[in-house]
């Protein structure tokens, strides 16, 4: 399983990096059916609070992706949120099969 990660105008941090697939491999673990993961990290609006977008799209064979977008301070915080949108869809699926 592969995370790409992109960061769009900026340069990401190792341990932005290491931090992102972290959670996504715990994610891995709850349902391995997962093919593969995509990040886009984005800071809109320079210098204002809720700066930082994380979009992250989690692929699984025979089934939509599941997509989430986040704003908030931290890239971490917006990663955290859109993991934790992902997740009770990704168990509801779990589910169904």
């Amino acid at each position: 399983m592969e995370t790409k990660i992109q960061a769009i105008h900026f340069e990401a941090t190792t341990q932005l990096v290491d931090f992102i697939n972290k959670k996504v491999e715990k994610l891995v673990r709850k349902n391995p059916a997962i093919a593969d993961a995509a990040v886009n990290l984005r800071v809109v609006k320079p210098e204002t609070q809720l700066n930082k977008e994380a979009v992250v799209r989690i692929a699984v064979p025979h089934a939509d992706d599941f997509v989430a977008t986040k704003v908030a301070n931290t890239f971490e915080e917006a990663i955290d949120l859109a993991i934790a949108a992902i997740e009770p869809q990704l168990e509801k699926l779990k589910d169904k099969h």
